[in-house]
This record gives structure tokens, C-alpha cells and sequence, in this order.
């Protein structure tokens, strides 16, 4: 892997953590809770697009 690649990678990993990170503060802070699931979903699929990143590595 070259280090251009791996930059990708390790910008890709800190744009998935940093959205998993906002969906979850987000979710414990709405009160509606349609809103709140949805927001927990997207919070699972970041960290599954974190942890694919994660195993190309």
C-alpha cells in the first residue's frame, strides 16, 4: 500500500469516527424518538464503514 493510500485510509477513519461521534451525541439529545433512532442507525453505519476502513489496513 502506498503512503498516499494510506493517508486516504487514515483520513477516511478520523471522517467515520468524527460522524459516528456526532450521531451519538446527537441521538442522546433529541427528544423525538424517530429522530433519535435514526441517528443511532447512522451511528452503527459509520462505525461499520470505520471498521471496514480499519481491516484494509
Amino acid at each position: 500500500m502506498t503512503s498516499k493510500e494510506l493517508l486516504y485510509i487514515e483520513d477516511a477513519l478520523g471522517h467515520e469516527n468524527f460522524m459516528k461521534t456526532c450521531s451519538q451525541n446527537a441521538s442522546t439529545k433529541l427528544t423525538d424518538p424517530n429522530l433519535s433512532n435514526y441517528l443511532k442507525e447512522l451511528e452503527q453505519k459509520h462505525t461499520g464503514l470505520y471498521n471496514k476502513f480499519l481491516n484494509l489496513l
